[in-house]
């Protein structure tokens, strides 16, 4: 445990942002599993909301600087790819 107060301070400042980030990750991934679970189905109609639900998770995990953009931007042009697969295939 930290004896000096500013580390006290900062140890309670970095659980809270542990706390904070691990929602965001976890929001984050059931989105995804939650998308690729719907491809699996082939509705496109569903399939495009759950790609936008994705899109969104990503977009806020990376204004509160808990992935990298490029990451995000990698990731969303990867489920696009499904989404178009989807698309040609129905």
């Amino acid at each position: 445990m930290p004896q000096i107060k500013s580390a006290k301070k900062r140890l309670k400042q970095s659980l809270v942002a542990e706390k904070r980030n691990s929602a965001y990750k976890s929001r984050m991934r059931s989105s995804r599993r939650t998308f690729l679970e719907t491809l699996e189905t082939g509705d496109l109609e569903k399939v495009k909301e759950t790609y936008a639900d994705y899109c969104s998770a990503l977009d806020k995990a990376v204004k509160h600087n808990i992935i990298k953009r490029n990451t995000s931007t990698r990731s969303k042009t990867r489920g696009a790819a499904k989404v178009r697969a989807v698309e040609t295939a129905g």
